[in-house]
């Protein structure tokens, strides 16, 4: 069982897409304006179909609304099949250079009849755990 909470969800096609992102501490530096996040995805097959993830298209936007996107083939290295009624988890990460931003894209997929189709990855928001929550003063 994952330790992670998804926040974010998104069900297009049949297909689900949940999203965790989290800060690393450990690998930011605030004082150089690096901030470095790390997100899982986790994607479900409610369909009747087997499906591949074939590539993604990624739309990163910092706080100052600066923007870059990113394509590529599969996700950490693979191209997954994903069978009827299961999932596909994976971690990865982002650097931005402020401390709060959001991440928004699509995945491609081909199903069994050889047919590819987008699905959207949920808007989902880079930010450090304190700003989730009013800071109470005595």
């Amino acid at each position: 069982m994952s330790k992670e909470k998804f926040l974010y969800s998104e069900t297009t096609d049949c297909i689900q897409i949940e999203a965790a992102p989290f800060y690393i501490p450990e690998r930011s530096s605030p004082v150089d304006n690096y901030f470095f996040y790390a997100y899982t995805i986790k994607i479900t097959n409610h369909g009747q179909q087997k499906i591949q993830l074939l590539s993604r298209s990624w739309l990163i936007r910092n706080g100052k609304k600066e923007e870059n996107e990113v394509r590529g083939e599969g996700v950490v290295g693979e191209k997954p099949f994903i069978e009827p009624g299961e999932s596909y988890q994976y971690t990865s990460f982002c650097p931005i250079t402020t401390s709060t931003g959001n991440m928004r894209g699509k995945f491609k997929f081909k199903n069994e009849a050889d047919l590819d189709f987008w699905v959207p990855i949920p808007v989902f928001f880079l930010r450090k755990p304190e700003t989730f929550f009013p800071q109470v003063h005595a």
